[in-house]
This record gives structure tokens, C-alpha cells and sequence, in this order.
């Protein structure tokens, strides 16, 4: 079982072998980073276009509702506690999982799924940035207009509007990313 982690994540590109045998965790540049969350925005919307073009169906549909209505639940609270950090991950972790797979394609949600496995490229990436200050919840209230724009298209059969929405996030990463270095 070790060899074959060890084998799965030099595949994924975590690990580097090394020539007299053995591997180590690999660098990544600001790069890596801003092109892995590229990668992903671009995985999602191409999801997000396929599941309005296809139609994603009710039940996934009132999925997605109900993740993004819990989340603005959350962020209408005045304060944010180590259990409403919590409960937004999971929401947001459901959320992006039903967009997966009511793009009706198996490969797509793959490549999302190992494209999620890449440094700071899953969806609750920045939700480690956890502070009480303003700037924290506006981060969260930034990240959280794409969802609700994406069921809102889906539910429409509006493709291309569900894809530039799900990208719009890859946008905010400069300044995600420059926030975690900071902290």
C-alpha cells in the first residue's frame, strides 16, 4: 500500500523521485500555484457548462440550492466561530462535489477530482485563513457569488454563463494567495 501512495503521488506530481532511490515532497512556485488554480476554474466550468447544457436534473439542482443557501446562512452571522468555518467547508466541499457530478461526465469529474489534489487548488483551499476581521468574511462573501450565479444558470440552461461564473473564482486567487502568504 506505501509503494503504491508513493506511486500516486509522484504520478500527481506531489512527490519528485530521487536518483539513488526515494522521493521528496516537491517545491512549488506562486506559478504552480496560480496555474493549479487555473487548472481547477477551468476544470469547474467546463463542468458547470455541461450540467446546464445537459440539465443536471431536480434533485442535484435543489443539492445545490440547498449548499448555497447554508452558506449565506453562515456568512449573515455577525461573527464567525470555529464551527461556522467548519460547516462552510463542508457545505462548499458538498457543493463542488454535486457540480461534478451533474456534469454527467465521469472523465470530467476525474480530472477535477486530481486537479483538487494539487497545492492550494481545492475548493476550501483559503478557508484556512481563518480570522474574525472583515477582511476574512469579505473573502468568503467574494467566493461565494459564483455558486449562487452557477445554480441560477444551470437552472436556465445557460452553458456559457455557468462557465465564466465557475471561473470567476481562479480571478480572486492573486489575492487569496498573496493573503495566506501574508498570515
Amino acid at each position: 500500500p506505501i509503494r503504491s501512495a508513493l506511486t500516486r503521488l509522484l504520478d500527481e506530481g506531489l512527490l519528485e523521485a530521487l536518483p539513488g532511490g526515494g522521493y521528496v515532497v516537491r517545491d512549488f512556485s506562486e506559478a504552480d500555484i496560480r496555474d493549479a488554480i487555473e487548472l481547477r476554474g477551468t476544470l469547474e466550468g467546463l463542468a458547470a457548462r455541461l450540467a446546464a447544457e445537459r440539465g443536471c436534473g431536480t434533485v442535484t439542482l435543489a443539492g445545490l440550492r440547498e449548499c448555497v443557501a447554508r452558506i449565506d446562512e453562515l456568512l449573515a452571522a455577525a461573527s464567525r466561530s470555529e464551527a461556522a468555518f467548519a460547516a462552510y467547508g463542508e457545505h462548499n466541499a458538498r457543493w463542488h462535489a454535486l457540480l461534478a457530478e451533474a456534469c454527467g461526465s465521469a472523465l470530467v469529474q476525474r480530472q477535477l477530482e486530481r486537479a483538487c489534489t494539487l497545492p492550494f487548488a481545492s475548493p476550501n483551499a483559503f478557508v484556512m485563513l481563518r480570522t474574525t476581521g472583515t477582511a476574512a468574511r469579505d473573502r468568503l462573501l467574494v467566493a461565494q457569488a459564483p455558486p449562487g450565479a452557477v445554480v441560477a444558470a444551470n437552472a436556465r440552461g445557460e452553458g456559457a454563463r455557468a462557465a465564466a461564473q465557475m471561473r470567476e473564482p481562479a480571478s480572486n486567487a492573486p489575492a487569496n494567495l498573496g493573503a495566506a502568504q501574508s498570515s
